[in-house]
């Protein structure tokens, strides 16, 4: 890698959500980081397209386009955002399987292990799987939110589809026999996160033989809309660039 090249931070989103999260990363990173949203079908440019609902499905739709992209061999970090975060372990696992190189870093923010029962089931009802969409603040207020309205018709379909990707995502890493990915693990959490805390964060430790982190910045469950993730992930990325070290990327407390 030249000196000049940038790690590319790979960001994948939250169930019913877009890429529009992580505008603000492009900046808030810091020099030496490309940031490339990706985004799903369903939603956003590609509205038009199927939305998926399995493994298999996110498999077809991503690992080809990420594959050609990452196949140079230069480093690369994959950054998941609660649904995101079992997007980007998937993705990870698939394209080392492939025989590919394997991100310098997995990072999650707020994104239960595979090993824990979801905060919230996509058999839900309506009204419930709306209230809790407005209690994490994922949801309008008031009419907004009502049926009828255009969020309603619009985005509790996506969310309830991605609560079954997320499910179908965590049965595969389950019945998985490749064990843990010999990849660093990063694992944020937001200080007032009301469903993901310090203990669900520290499952993920089982799921790398490399070192684990867990570090926890201001926010809620979204976090990821305010200005720390970007940093600290932008930090993140830059030691990968300064020493393509694996065991540097997180110590000496350097996250």
């Amino acid at each position: 890698m030249r000196d000049s090249s940038p790690v590319t931070l790979y960001c994948f989103a939250h169930a019913g959500a877009g890429v529009s999260g992580f505008a603000h990363w492009r900046t808030g990173t810091g020099p030496g980081v490309r940031t490339v949203p990706v985004l799903l079908p369903g939603r956003g440019a590609r509205r038009r397209e199927a939305r998926i609902t399995s493994r298999e499905g996110l498999l077809d739709t991503l690992l080809e386009p990420l594959a050609e992209q990452v196949a140079d061999g230069r480093p690369y970090v994959l950054y998941g955002h609660s649904l995101g975060g079992l997007v980007a372990y998937t993705l990870a696992r698939a394209l080392r399987e492939r025989g590919l190189p394997a991100p310098a870093c997995l990072a999650v923010g707020a994104s239960p292990p595979p090993q824990f029962s979801p905060p919230c089931d996509d058999d839900l009802s309506d009204g419930l799987l709306l209230r809790f969409a407005a209690g994490l603040g994922a949801a309008p207020g008031g009419a907004l939110a009502a049926p009828g309205s255009l969020w309603y018709r619009r985005v509790l379909p996506l969310l309830r589809d991605d609560l079954k990707l997320a499910a179908a995502l965590r049965a595969g890493a389950l019945a998985d026999p490749g064990g843990p990915l010999p990849v660093p693990v990063l694992a944020v959490g937001g200080q007032a996160d009301p469903v993901v805390g310090p203990a669900v964060l520290e499952g993920w430790a089982r799921w790398t033989t490399g070192r684990f982190v867990r570090r926890t910045v201001p926010g809620d469950h979204f976090f990821v809309r305010g200005p720390h993730a970007p940093r600290l992930l932008g930090r993140a990325c830059r030691v990968v660039r300064r020493t393509r070290l694996v065991p540097g990327l997180i110590s000496g407390g350097q996250l």
